[in-house]
């Protein structure tokens, strides 16, 4: 930062870190990417991007730099926060459009009903039947509670760690790390772990109750 660079790539915190320590100066900024802008501007980020974004923009000036946001959902509402941003002549490009099968042609959809008193069990039967011993397997939980109940159970036949974000960032990375290279088969996680995340060859992934 101090000898100057052209790109910043950055979380809304540590950007804001940054303002505050008076070591980053968005006056001159000429564009801004705000990437997943749909959490962005809901998951209690909105109010620092906001902060941040007000040290690049002013109020009806034609220098404003061009904005581009990037999300794979675009409810209503964030078309409404958007235009805050975005000159009157805005351009909206949807890859998807009016396709009713959202999700990827080669992956199978299955929604199978238990109580929760059973689902530990019922989770090793499915991971045994879809995953087998050494295939890779992705358990989404609510609670942190839930992850690490569900990695220590005896019902599930492979090893198995949890991710979420009581675990330290050192930690997190060293249990991702083990996943990818097949140190243990199954990652229980949280929703710590629902982006950004790029791990090839999962045969499975198993959520314990509609998504949120």
């Amino acid at each position: 930062l101090k000898s100057g660079i052209d790109i910043l790539v950055g979380t809304p915190g540590r950007i804001k870190d940054h303002i505050q320590n008076s070591k980053l100066e968005l006056s001159s900024v000429k564009h801004v990417v705000l990437d997943e802008v749909d959490h962005m501007l809901d998951m209690g980020f909105a109010e620092q991007v906001e902060e941040i974004l007000g040290f690049a923009y002013r109020k009806g000036s034609e220098n404003n730099p061009q904005t581009l946001l990037f999300s794979a959902t675009c409810p209503r509402w964030v078309y409404d926060v958007a235009k805050k941003y975005m000159k009157g002549e805005y351009e909206q490009i949807d890859l998807i459009g009016k396709k009713t099968q959202r999700t990827a042609t080669t992956v199978e959809h299955l929604a199978i009903q238990c109580r929760s008193s059973q689902r530990a069990g019922v989770l090793g039967d499915i991971i045994q039947v879809y995953s087998g011993s050494h295939g890779r397997t992705i358990v989404f939980c609510e609670t942190k509670k839930e992850a690490n109940e569900l990695a220590m159970n005896a019902s599930l036949k492979q090893d198995a760690q949890s991710l979420h974000g009581d675990i330290p960032q050192k930690q997190r990375e060293i249990t991702l790390k083990g996943f990818r290279n097949g140190v243990f088969e199954v990652l229980i996680a949280t929703n710590v772990a629902a982006r950004g995340l790029d791990i090839p060859e999962v045969d499975l992934v198993i959520q314990c109750s509609p998504p949120k």
